[in-house]
């Protein structure tokens, strides 16, 4: 399967600019739930640009935002 990094760029709301992971999602992927994280299009974008991407902030974030 051929990666799609330029259409994925357009998309990709990652802020983190040394990263060498942006666009190609499935290293993105890989990279973070190997360190017990989710990638930046998991989270809205007030959250994002903490760089809290941890399974927690994750599980926070949407809970308060859905007042669950």
């Amino acid at each position: 399967m051929e990666c799609r990094k330029e259409e994925n760029l357009k998309n990709c709301p990652c802020t983190w600019e040394p990263c060498d992971k942006k666009g190609i999602c499935c290293l993105c992927i890989k990279y973070h739930i190997a360190n017990n994280e989710l990638p930046a299009c998991f989270f809205p974008p007030d959250i994002e640009k903490t760089y809290d991407r941890s399974i927690e902030k994750f599980i926070e974030t949407w809970k308060n935002k859905n007042n669950l």
